[in-house]
Order: structure tokens, then C-alpha cells, then sequence
């Protein structure tokens, strides 16, 4: 196999211009963006809430909870999408695979809703 540096230009040419372009919108929106300097706009915002007070002060398990039920819960996009890709060579046994998992998932969902972590008033 014999390559050349004429087989890598169009790779070249993407990095170089995703790096002008990059540069270029940071550039632009520098000089067109809007220059209005306060107070409350220099200070420091974390997670919608005002920076007031103790940068100790402990958050709700609640919140770690929802997004951690939330990257479980999500994750499985990145299985059944190539299971949907890829169903017509699977056939009966990759669908029998994927309603067990997607079994896992309901049992793990019930579990979940029985212990109550989606309730937000408690």
C-alpha cells in the first residue's frame, strides 16, 4: 500500500479549517458582540443559584439522584441504536436480546418509581 501526501489533503484541509473558522467566530464575536459591563454580570454564576453565603453549603441527594437516573436512563440510546441499525442481520435472536434488556431496564424503572425518586415534593 503506497500513499502519498496527496491522500491526506482533504483530512488537512478540514483541520485547518475548522481551526480558521474556531479562531474566526471567537474573533468576530469579540468585536461584534455586546461590550456592557455591570456588576452583576461580572459575578460568578454556579448552577442558577446566587453566590451568596457558604461554598459549603450541602445540595440535595435529590439532585445527585436525577442525574444519576438520568445517565442510566439515557444510556440506553447508545445501545438500541445500533441494535436498530443493525436489526435486519440480528433477526429473531437480537430482538429477543433487546426486549430482555429493555426487560432490565422496565425493572430497574419500577424499582426506581416504588422507591419514589421521582417525586420532587418530598
Amino acid at each position: 500500500m503506497n500513499t502519498s501526501l496527496v491522500d491526506f489533503t482533504p483530512i488537512t484541509m478540514q483541520i485547518v479549517f475548522a481551526t480558521l473558522f474556531v479562531f474566526a467566530t471567537i474573533l468576530i464575536s469579540q468585536y461584534l458582540g455586546p461590550k456592557h459591563k455591570s456588576a452583576r454580570k461580572s459575578d460568578i454564576f454556579e448552577c442558577g443559584l446566587d453566590s451568596i453565603g457558604d461554598a459549603r453549603s450541602p445540595f440535595s441527594i435529590r439532585y445527585f439522584l436525577v442525574a444519576i437516573l438520568f445517565v442510566l436512563f439515557d444510556i440506553e440510546i447508545i445501545f438500541m441504536y445500533p441494535w436498530a441499525v443493525g436489526f435486519s442481520e440480528m433477526g429473531w435472536t437480537g430482538l429477543l436480546k433487546m426486549l430482555g434488556f429493555l426487560f432490565i431496564l422496565l425493572i430497574g424503572y419500577i424499582y426506581v418509581s416504588k422507591r419514589e425518586a421521582f417525586e420532587w415534593d418530598r
